[in-house]
């Protein structure tokens, strides 16, 4: 049961929903969900760190990147059924739409200008 209340907590949050949304459509660094949803830095890393010890989201190193995509569930049953539900899940939503539009034009090149 603890796992379960673990991955409801996480889930909680309205933040880490959008996080989750958004990297549903695409891997994203931190200063990308940074500018998409107008949180600082830390915030984002915290929310972030929430989601991975859940088994929702995993990241890969990559040069001085670090990449942050949904998991493939495999950790815990809890978090694989959430995740196979979630690409159903609030795609009406007027303010996912708009965040989506908005995730569009934060390129970490542009952002961070490395």
């Amino acid at each position: 049961m603890r796992n379960f209340i673990k991955v409801m907590k996480a889930l909680s949050d309205p933040n880490r929903v959008k996080i989750l949304k958004l990297l549903q459509r695409r891997t994203m660094c931190v200063c990308e969900l940074q500018c998409a949803l107008d949180l600082a830095q830390p915030t984002v890393s915290k929310h972030l760190k929430i989601l991975e010890d859940t088994g929702l989201v995993d990241f890969e190193k990559e040069g001085l990147w670090v990449n942050y995509f949904l998991s493939n569930g495999k950790s815990s049953p809890y978090a694989a059924s959430f995740l196979g539900n979630l690409k159903h899940w609030l795609e009406d939503d007027p303010e996912i739409a708009k965040l989506t539009e908005k995730a569009l034009f934060c390129d970490r090149e542009k952002i961070c200008g490395r």
